[in-house]
């Protein structure tokens, strides 16, 4: 498939194409993620992050190694993420774990 990408000059494209799809596919995650875990679950991405780089600086073949770091540097951001949807889901623009509401309002009173 490389030779097929490399030989009609595609994989910039192709690797474009899939950079698209990951972010794509992390944004969904984030509203997930936080909504079922909060913001406990940054260090998942953390550690997701880290290994896709190290799974990147391993893998010789160009395409895989483009897409790992793609896909890791998303897991950083996603860190980010998870904290900004915190914010978002305080100002109602995404809708909070009726769950975790009680658990957060609890430990928003033990800091005051």
């Amino acid at each position: 498939m490389t030779d097929f990408l490399s030989q009609y000059h595609l994989l910039g494209l192709f690797i474009g194409l899939c950079t698209f799809l990951i972010i794509g596919l992390f944004h969904p995650v984030v509203i997930k993620f936080h909504y079922w875990f909060g913001t406990k679950c940054w260090w998942w991405f953390l550690l997701l992050g880290i290994a896709a780089c190290a799974a990147a600086v391993s893998v010789p073949q160009l395409l895989w190694s483009s897409l790992l770091g793609v896909f890791a540097f998303s897991s950083f951001w996603t860190v980010k993420e998870i904290f900004d949807q915190e914010k978002r889901v305080r100002k109602g623009w995404f809708p909070d774990n009726p769950r975790r509401a009680a658990e957060r309002s609890a430990t928003e009173k033990d800091t005051v």
